[in-house]
């Protein structure tokens, strides 16, 4: 081939970029924070199976169910008799053990599914700190089991409000009845939360952390057994420790007092160490939430 008509062949060109009608981005840059809210209200929403099918919804909104009618029964017997069956944080004490199973379910649909499917990379490629997925995770569930036990407080104070006889005095002293035990359900979530959440991003698998997730609370229980028939009455007051649900509780009776214990009743005795329980707690949260960060610097690295 003469050189000329290389030359030319090479001069020809060999592709058209063509105008499909894409153009440059110009809004504004939300940034860190709308990525964060996102991801609080979309976890949020999966808590309790939005968004998902028909079959993720039936667990979280069974357990609602069971919290909604035994709330409605406690308001419909106390209109009847002229007073409360249980006092508010009472009846969150009461539901706890729910609180267990929603977090085994809610907890892995949450952190495992993202760790299986790998889509952590896509996430953190955002202007997203690393710490904020965890964080926004850990808020979403703490606000979906509060949800969970103060809605029903909330349905027995309206009926308790709307029966009351003695007008708005009736109402505001039932109003200083329902806030410790928002509180109260406030704490449980907490806890939960921090430690289920934590055990939870160890698997992609969400069987297995459904199963660690119901095993460390479980198997701590044995433990407050033994502790609490040794002789050592000291041994027994601090026997709550060593569970997760014996600690809030201990911090319950402290705080709460009559509130959640009335005279006559069982609960966990913890004598002078009602301090020791609450500082308890906050290293409990504090430690998981520390640990739940770690995990997340490590799987995003």
């Amino acid at each position: 081939m003469p050189e000329s008509s290389s030359a030319a062949l090479r001069s020809t060109p060999t592709g058209v970029i063509h105008d499909i009608g894409y153009q440059r981005y110009a809004g504004p840059r939300l940034g860190r924070w709308h990525v964060f809210g996102a991801l609080y209200v979309h976890g949020l929403r999966t808590t309790f199976g939005f968004g998902r099918s028909a079959k993720a919804k039936i667990f979280p909104w069974l357990v609602i169910g069971i919290v909604t009618v035994v709330a409605a029964a406690l308001t419909a017997i106390r209109s009847q008799i002229g007073e409360p069956v249980a006092t508010y944080a009472q009846f969150a004490d009461s539901m706890s053990w729910l609180v267990l199973f929603f977090v085994a379910v809610a907890a892995p649909e949450l952190v495992s599914r993202d760790l299986r499917s790998g889509v952590l990379p896509l996430y953190f490629s955002r202007p997203l700190p690393r710490g904020d997925y965890a964080l926004a995770k850990l808020l979403a569930l703490v606000t979906g089991l509060w949800l969970l036990l103060g809605g029903p407080q909330v349905l027995m104070f309206l009926g308790a409000a709307f029966t009351t006889k003695q007008g708005l005095r009736g109402v505001w002293n039932e109003l200083l009845d329902l806030l410790p035990g928002l509180l109260y359900a406030g704490l449980w979530a907490v806890v939960f939360a921090s430690v289920g959440l934590l055990i939870a991003s160890l698997t992609g698998k969400r069987a297995f952390a459904a199963g660690g997730v119901v095993a460390v609370f479980l198997m701590t229980t044995p433990i407050v057994g033994v502790l609490s028939i040794l002789p050592s009455r000291s041994a027994n007051e601090l026997a709550g420790l060593a569970s997760p649900s014996t600690l809030v509780q201990g911090v319950g009776i402290w705080s709460l007092g009559d509130l959640l214990v009335e005279d006559g009743q069982e609960g966990i005795g913890v004598g002078g160490f009602g301090p020791v329980y609450a500082l308890a707690a906050v290293l409990l949260v504090a430690g998981a939430t520390a640990l739940l960060l770690a995990r997340y610097r490590k799987v995003a690295s």
